[in-house]
C-alpha cells in the first residue's frame, strides 16, 4: 500500500535529501521549506529509516484536514482510526508544530490531539493509552499551516542524526545529517569511488570522517541505532523489516572488503580525538582512518596523502569578538595550506562567517546555502587546479598582505616594534604600547603584555564603507601575530565602536584570560578579556616611576585607586604605608592580586568608599598622594555624578 511519507530536514538540505530519497524508493518527489515528501510503501519507510543520511525524521503520514479552530482539530484527530497504530497498553506523546486560528499555543495544539486520540482509543478500546513525553512507544507529529492540519506516527522515533555509535560530541558539533549533506554537495560518494583519500585537518569528534566512511563502504547510518518508532507501532512487520537490516550487514561487509581509501583527521585538542577514536570503534571502523593531534599551522601537503584527494572541514565560526584573532589565522593558514596540494585535490568548507571565507584567498568552484541549526552558513567548494598562481597565491611566501597598504601597515609595525622593545629594554618592562592608530586606516591601538598582544579597535570614520574598515581590521589581525611573532591565540581584540545590528561583533563573554606583566620590580595581574581595559594603563608608567622615586619613608595616599598599580610602586619603593581607596569591589579584588603578587604586607591598605565621602571623614596625614578620577563616573551606588 502505498502512504504518503513526510521528510523533514535541516534547511538547504531538500534538494539533497531529494535525490537521495528517490534511490531508496520514494516517488512523487515534492521539495518544501526544511522538507521533502512523497509517496511510498512500508519497505520504502524502513528504507528511509535505516538508510537514509539526509532526513531528520521520517514521517508516516495519516491524513490531512482543513481545520479553522480547536475543535476541528479535535474532530479531525478523532476521525482517525488510531486502534490501528496503537495499543491501550501503549504509551503515546504528541508533537504539535504550527499556528491557526484558536491556536496560538504548541502545547495548547498537542492537548487537543492528545485528548482526541485519548478518547477515541476509550471508546474503542475501552482505556486509555498513557502518556510519556521523554520515551514514548509511539511519537505522534501534528503540523499546522495554513489552516491545514497534518497528523503522522513518527517512524525514526527521534532525530536520525542519532546514529547510535556516539556517546559523546566535542565541542560545537556538527550534527549527522548536515555532514552528510556537507559530504553529498562536495560529491565525496563519486570522489570515494574514484579512490580519493580524505581529510579533515580540524576534525573534533570526527563526524565528518565517520559519515564520509559509512558512505564509502556502503554502511547504513542507523545500522547501530537500537530505537525506532515503528517498534510498538500496530502495523509495524518485523519479517520486512529483519530482511532489510540482514542486507544491510550484507552491504556492509562487502563494502568494507572493497574499501580502498585512505582517510586523515587531524585536531589539537587531545580529548576531542579521544572522542573521535571511541566514536569510530563504535562503528568498528577505527582501523580505516588515521587520527593524530597536530595544530594547523603544521598541516601541509605530504606524499603519503596521494596525488588527489578532498579536503573537507568544519572551522570554527567564532562567536565570541576576542575570537576573531584566531579565526583569521585558522581561515587563513587553511587556505595557505591547500595551495600546496597536488592540482587534482579538492577542499569544501562549511562555515557561516563569510568574512573568514574570503580569508581563504581562493577561487570558489561552487557554494551552497546550508543551516547549521539555526545558524545560516554557506558550503563552499575550491579545486586546486582553478587557483591562480602569482605572488597572492605564491606557497614560498603564503603569508605575504595582499594588498598595497596592508603591507604599509605590516612595515609601520614592524618599526614601531623594533623601537618599543629599545624602549621597553631601557625601562625594564615587558608591558607597553607599539601602534596607535598611526595609519588613519587602520585605527587601532596595538599593546604588548608580555606574550601577549592586546588590540583595541576604534570606530571607522563615517566616511569609510564598513566593509573596508573590516576587511582592514582583518588583515591587521593576520598581520600582527606574524610581525611580532606571538601565537593568533595570544591575540586579544576588543572594539570601542558600539555594536549595532547584524554586522556587530558578538559580546565579550568572561573567559579569564590573565598574565603577569612587570615593570622594573613590580609585577602586575593583567585581564586580557572580561574587560574592557587591562588593569593597567601604560601610559602612567612616568608618573609610577616618578612615584617609586620619590616614596621612600613617605605615607602615599592613593585615591580612585584603580587596581593601585602606582600603590604598588610606591610600597617596593619604600614607603612608610599606603592607602588606597577606590568604590568598585571589582578593582579592589584587582589591587589585592597586585599586592599579593608583590608581597605587600598589611602595612599598604585598600578601602572600598566613595572618595569624597571618605575624604571628608578621614583624618589621616600624608606627604605624597595622587588623586586620578575618571573622567566621567555615574555609579549605581552613590547616586550622584562625578565631573571634571
Amino acid at each position: 500500500m502505498q502512504q504518503p511519507l513526510v521528510l523533514p530536514c535541516a534547511k538547504g538540505s531538500e534538494q539533497v535529501l531529494a535525490q537521495e530519497a528517490e534511490t531508496l524508493g520514494l516517488h512523487n518527489i515534492r521539495q518544501g521549506v526544511a522538507v521533502v515528501s512523497g509517496m511510498g510503501d512500508l519497505e520504502t519507510a524502513y528504507r528511509l529509516c535505516l538508510w537514509s543520511r539526509v532526513a531528520s525524521r521520517v514521517l508516516w503520514q495519516l491524513g490531512e484536514s482543513e481545520v479553522a479552530n480547536p475543535d476541528d482539530i479535535y474532530a479531525a484527530t478523532r476521525a482517525i482510526a488510531w486502534d490501528e497504530h496503537l495499543s491501550a497498553d501503549n504509551t503515546f506523546a504528541v508533537h504539535f508544530n504550527g499556528i491557526g486560528q484558536g491556536i496560538r499555543n504548541t502545547q495548547f495544539g498537542a492537548l487537543k490531539v492528545k485528548d482526541a486520540i485519548a478518547d477515541q482509543l476509550r471508546d474503542t478500546l475501552h482505556r486509555r493509552p498513557d502518556v510519556d513525553a521523554k520515551a514514548p512507544d509511539i511519537s505522534v507529529d501534528a503540523h499546522l499551516r495554513k489552516g491545514r492540519l497534518t497528523l503522522a506516527i513518527d517512524l525514526s522515533g527521534g532525530g536520525l542524526h542519532q546514529r547510535g555509535y556516539r556517546l559523546a560530541h566535542g565541542a560545537a558539533p556538527l550534527k549527522e545529517h548536515l555532514a552528510a549533506t556537507l559530504l553529498y554537495r562536495a560529491g565525496w560518494p563519486q570522489l570515494a569511488a574514484e579512490g580519493y583519500n580524505l581529510i579533515d585537518p580540524l576534525c573534533g569528534s570526527g563526524t565528518i570522517l565517520l559519515e564520509a566512511l559509512l558512505m564509502a563502504a556502503d554502511i547504513a547510518p542507523a545500522l547501530k541505532r537500537q530505537r525506532f518508532g515503528f517498534t510498538h507501532w500496530q502495523s509495524h512487520k518485523p519479517a520486512v523489516w529483519k530482511r532489510l537490516l540482514e542486507e544491510a550487514a550484507t552491504r556492509r561487509e562487502l563494502g568494507l572488503n572493497r574499501l580502498d581509501l585512505k582517510v586523515w583527521g587531524y585536531d589539537q585538542d587531545a580529548a576531542t580525538l579521544a572522542t573521535a577514536r571511541e566514536n569510530a570503534a563504535r562503528l568498528d571502523l577505527a582501523h580505516c582512518l588515521h587520527l593524530e593531534r597536530r595544530p594547523l599551522d603544521r598541516f601541509t601537503a605530504q606524499p603519503g596523502y596521494g596525488t588527489r584527494g578532498l579536503i573537507l572541514t568544519n572551522p570554527p565560526y567564532g562567536e565570541r569578538l576576542g575570537e576573531i584573532a584566531e579565526l583569521v589565522a585558522t581561515y587563513d593558514t587553511l587556505g595557505q595550506a591547500f595551495k600546496t596540494f597536488p592540482a587534482d585535490w579538492q577542499m569544501g568548507v562549511i562555515s557561516s562567517n563569510t568574512d573568514m571565507l574570503k580569508r581563504l584567498r581562493l577561487s570558489r568552484h561552487k557554494y551552497y546555502q546550508a543551516y547549521n541549526g539555526s545558524i545560516e552558513a554557506q558550503i563552499a567548494l575550491y579545486h586546486r587546479a582553478e587557483q591562480p598562481e602569482g605572488e597572492d597565491y605564491a606557497v614560498a611566501e603564503p603569508s605575504a598582505p595582499v594588498d598595497e597598504q596592508a603591507r604599509m601597515f605590516a612595515n609601520r609595525l614592524r618599526k614601531n616594534n623594533r623601537a618599543a622593545q629599545k624602549h621597553a629594554a631601557a625601562a625594564d618592562t615587558d608591558a607597553y604600547r607599539i601602534y596607535d592608530q598611526d595609519m588613519p586606516e587602520y585605527a587601532i591601538a596595538v599593546d604588548r603584555y608580555g606574550d601577549y598582544v592586546h588590540v583595541q579597535e576604534y570606530a571607522a570614520p563615517k566616511t569609510v564603507a564598513p566593509e573596508k574598515a573590516r576587511k582592514r581590521l582583518l588583515d591587521t589581525l593576520h598581520i600582527i601575530p606574524q610581525v611580532l611573532e606571538i601565537p593568533a591565540a595570544n591575540l586579544v581584540l576588543k572594539t570601542r565602536e558600539r555594536q549595532r545590528g547584524a554586522q556587530q561583533y558578538q559580546k565579550q563573554a568572561a573567559r579569564g584570560m590573565t598574565c603577569t606583566v612587570h615593570e622594573g620590580d613590580a609585577r602586575y595581574h593583567i585581564n586580557l578579556h572580561d574587560y574592557l581595559d587591562t588593569g593597567l594603563f601604560l601610559d602612567h608608567r612616568p608618573l609610577r616611576r616618578r612615584i617609586h622615586a620619590e616614596a621612600a619613608g613617605k605615607r602615599f595616599l592613593n585615591l580612585f585607586c584603580y587596581t593601585a598599580s602606582a600603590s604598588v610602586q610606591a610600597a617596593l619603593g619604600g614607603a612608610a604605608y599606603t592607602t588606597s581607596v577606590d568604590l568598585s569591589q571589582t578593582y579592589l579584588d584587582w589591587a589585592h592580586q597586585n599586592y599579593d603578587a608583590n608581597e605587600l604586607d598589611s602595612r599598604h591598605r585598600l578601602i572600598r568608599a566613595d572618595v569624597m565621602a571618605w575624604l571628608a571623614e578621614d583624618g589621616g596625614s600624608y606627604d605624597l598622594i595622587l588623586c586620578d578620577p575618571p573622567t566621567f563616573s555615574n555609579t549605581k551606588k552613590e547616586q550622584r555624578v562625578f565631573d571634571v
